[in-house]
């Protein structure tokens, strides 16, 4: 008679383990937080700064958590600060934050092993958002593909330019260039020059590239890849790449209409600039808005009007399963669309000829009210931090943090460390608090055996 092998015992170790990865977008943030230590740590060491001594652990904390959240916002000049060792760990940072923690993981996996679990295809799903198991493999290719070939490519302009145009020596031309192009295309916005990009702002060799860039990075590799795969039938597109294609154009065109009216002839902005030179001017700021972290325009010497633009397009941010923030496109119009319905009357959302499902319009309202209530408790936190500073640039900090796109009017540098933490929370919830959010909300969904009596209360 056989004997049956003794039971196995699982320990409470394996048990946590299993019970950790049952739902794999749990991974995401902890991915993240152990880069952001490793950078942190990097940056402390006094080889990383110019003055060879430690940088305090604030000051490498917040630059490590702007980097890996491809904010670029900073409390120190990243031009004279930090040497070339801090400023490629930087570069890294910002490299391994567009690709995503897992992301850059798996595609290792790839190269080395050749071979692709189950296990890494979920966790990679957690972080791309791509709903088809089975394509997550041509996925991470086409991902590492598409950011290496637009980097390369805005790599060689830039070196070019500053070789031919600016007398740059080919070595410091091509790190300039390398930086900035991969700052461009993951949406980072760390620069190395003091004033960002505004001494090239009637330059379109250097401004635009990195614009096009941004925007290429911002729209979001699903949406991405489904509109050049389908550009001849755009009909046929689903409802997430039709929010986000159509919805990032509105917001262009509507911001770079606005701000070149609203700043045409401010004298501290666009007015010294000729009509061309303010039209490109406008158009690459427009671009670097929602999420880019470069500025071709002075944002401290804006006008108040376009302080509230601003912060509106920071707030949307870009598109789904980016190198953006913000609470993403698809979101917010897909909240318009909701209250278009409501408005005339319709029991059923419809985009293009397709009804949206309920859950996903609670999860975007979720998603959008949570992030409202973390930009107001940010900013009441950080007012209460500081003297002196208004309540518009306050704002403009804060929602500039939680959409990780990095422009400042100066706050975040005269901040004292409780503040500059509070920003460093902000950054690091606005990376992947929306995604996590988003995927928790998605994966716990359960139906109950019973629904109580329906009953309407006052709304209004």
């Amino acid at each position: 008679m056989p004997v049956s092998p003794p039971p196995v015992r699982v320990g409470r170790e394996d048990w946590l383990v299993r019970r950790f990865l049952r739902h794999p977008v749990r991974i995401v943030p902890l991915g993240f937080l152990v880069a952001i230590l490793l950078g942190t740590g990097v940056l402390m060491l006094p080889p990383a700064t110019a003055e060879h001594r430690y940088t305090p652990f604030v000051t490498a904390l917040f630059t490590a958590t702007s980097a890996i959240s491809v904010t670029g916002m900073s409390v120190v000049d990243t031009s004279t600060y930090w040497t070339p060792v801090g400023l490629v760990m930087i570069t890294v940072l910002t490299q391994l934050g567009g690709l995503g923690i897992l992301t850059g993981a798996t595609l290792v996996i790839l190269v080395v092993a050749r071979q692709l679990g189950l296990r890494n295809r979920l966790l990679v799903q957690a972080e791309t958002a791509e709903f088809g198991i089975g394509d997550v493999r041509r996925l991470l290719l086409r991902i590492g593909l598409t950011l290496l070939v637009c980097e390369a490519v805005i790599t060689v302009i830039l070196a070019l330019r500053f070789t031919l145009t600016y007398d740059y020596p080919f070595g410091r031309a091509v790190w300039y260039a390398v930086f900035h192009a991969v700052q461009g295309v993951n949406n980072g916005g760390f620069s190395l020059y003091p004033d960002s990009l505004v001494g090239f702002d009637r330059d379109a060799w250097v401004t635009v590239p990195l614009a096009l860039g941004t925007v290429v990075g911002g729209l979001g590799f699903p949406a991405l890849f489904e509109a050049v795969r389908s550009w001849r039938r755009p009909g046929r597109w689903t409802v997430n790449t039709k929010l986000t294609i159509w919805g990032s154009a509105v917001l262009l065109a509507v911001g770079f209409a606005v701000l070149l009216s609203a700043e045409w002839s401010n004298p501290r902005t666009l007015g010294p600039l000729g009509w061309a030179e303010k039209v490109l001017a406008a158009f690459t700021q427009d671009a670097f808005i929602r999420t880019g972290g470069f500025n071709t325009v002075d944002v401290t010497r804006l006008d108040e009007e376009s302080y509230l633009l601003l912060i509106a397009l920071m707030f949307i941010g870009g598109g789904s399963a980016s190198t953006a923030g913000g609470i993403k496109v698809a979101t917010f119009f897909l909240l318009a669309f909701v209250i278009w319905a409501q408005l005339r009357g319709e029991q059923d959302v419809t985009v293009g000829h397709r009804r949206v499902a309920p859950a996903s319009q609670r999860q975007a309202l979720t998603v959008a009210l949570l992030s409202v209530a973390l930009v107001v408790a940010g900013t009441v936190t950080v007012i209460l931090m500081t003297t002196g500073i208004t309540y518009d640039k306050v704002l403009f900090e804060v929602t500039s943090a939680f959409s990780t796109t990095g422009l400042s009017v100066g706050v975040a540098g005269s901040l004292p460390a409780a503040g500059q933490v509070a920003l460093i929370v902000l950054m690091y919830v606005g990376r992947v608090g929306t995604l996590t959010l988003g995927s928790a909300i998605a994966l716990n969904t359960r139906t109950r055996l019973y629904r109580y009596p329906e009953e309407q209360p006052i709304v209004g």
